[in-house]
């Protein structure tokens, strides 16, 4: 999934979820917790195999269950005992769901690799035979992302890939923008 489905994905269960709980609704604050959430496991894992050489692949323990599980219950533990739930709801939102869609894309594209990708170190996917570094790779998964759209012939593959950023953007605009007023602020105080 790309960085934006992330983020668009994430969005959308944390503002559903918002609506669910007592909160009085997504703030700026929640939704810059949530879009650092979001990319987390990719910040993580991928710069440690294409920058780093550390994981062979950037599926690892960023993308594991066994370290995302633990991780959210804590930062949700803290940040209720600060009395920050919402941003701590943020978080495993965040998170979470970036394992969920990673696991619910290679499901939806007919992937050979499904729930392994959450498993690490029980599964460890190989590298690459020609580490290309993150810039070449980066380039190569978009080329290929771009083929994709240019032969799709089901049109499926628009509605996995363009659906939940549309859809968190109209959520987001039914939430009255957040952060948007926070980002204006900024900028105003900076000039």
């Amino acid at each position: 999934m790309w960085p934006w489905g992330h983020a668009a994905f994430g969005y959308v269960l944390y503002s559903l979820s918002s609506r669910l709980t007592a909160d009085p609704g997504v703030t700026g604050r929640d939704v810059l917790v949530l879009a650092v959430a979001t990319q987390l496991p990719d910040l993580v894992d991928k710069s440690a195999a294409w920058v780093f050489d550390v994981f062979a692949s950037g599926y690892a323990a960023g993308h594991s269950l066994f370290v995302a599980l633990p991780v959210g219950l804590a930062v949700y533990w803290l940040a209720q005992r600060r009395d920050s739930e919402s941003l701590g709801l943020a978080f495993v939102v965040g998170y979470w769901s970036h394992l969920a869609g990673d696991v619910l894309l290679a499901i939806l594209l007919d992937k050979p690799y499904t729930v392994g990708k959450v498993l690490w170190p029980l599964v460890i996917f190989p590298g690459s035979e020609d580490p290309a570094g993150a810039i070449t790779t980066v380039m190569g998964f978009l080329v290929a992302f771009l083929e994709l759209l240019v032969t799709a012939e089901d049109p499926t593959v628009f509605v996995v890939f363009f659906g939940p950023p549309l859809a968190a953007i109209a959520l987001w605009l039914v939430d009255g923008a957040p952060g948007l007023r926070e980002l204006y602020q900024w900028a105003v105080r900076s000039e």
